[in-house]
């Protein structure tokens, strides 16, 4: 099927920030990486905000995509348990260089930041103000542990092998959603996959 000039849009705007950075993000650039026209740029994003608030709602929704995937299912059908399952597998992931420098653009920008938020309170629940249960800290501290190999990939400069960082995952999701407590999982997303 044929991308949409959106869709083609921001994929040229992920491939700009991926290769040049955030602050490279511009109309010249894209219609460049593109092909387009500017005003063909304008009509679909009519300030450089919009094209940068429709960058991070594209890679939210690919991002929601692939926990869909991995669980086998939407977060409404899914567990508690099979949803932070299906986390930890996509979050064991290497995250690339645009989607760190656009999350770390974000973090003190609520509005901008909404479309990750949206995809985590689906997927994930935050621990409560009140003390933990142990199954709550349980959770909460493997949810972490997805996180902090997502970090270290993404800020080490190195990247697991890919066997290993597949072991990684499923040790993750199996401790949180043991096998007599889920369905089948979803096959574990390979590396690099958006």
């Amino acid at each position: 099927m044929r991308k949409s000039n959106r869709t083609q849009i921001l994929d040229a705007a992920f491939r700009v920030v991926q290769r040049d950075g955030v602050t490279a993000l511009t109309y010249e650039s894209v219609a460049a990486e593109t092909g387009l026209t500017k005003g063909g740029l304008l009509y679909h994003f009519p300030s450089r905000e919009a094209l940068l608030q429709g960058l991070h709602e594209h890679l939210a929704q690919e991002w929601d995509d692939e926990l869909a995937r991995a669980a086998g299912k939407g977060p409404e059908r899914a567990t508690p348990r099979e949803r932070l399952a299906a986390y930890a597998r996509v979050a064991t992931q290497s995250s690339t260089r645009a989607e760190l420098l656009l999350m770390l653009e974000t973090a003190n920008e609520p509005a901008t930041r909404a479309p990750w938020d949206e995809v985590l309170a689906r997927w994930t629940s935050a621990p409560s103000a009140a003390p933990l249960t142990p199954e709550e800290m349980e959770l909460f501290v493997l949810r972490l542990a997805a996180d902090g190999l997502w970090l270290y990939e993404s800020l080490s400069g190195g990247t697991l092998p890919p066997r290993l960082r597949r072991q990684v995952a499923e040790h993750l999701a199996g401790a949180i959603a043991p096998e007599r407590d889920r369905d089948e999982p979803g096959p574990a997303p390979e590396a690099g996959a958006s």
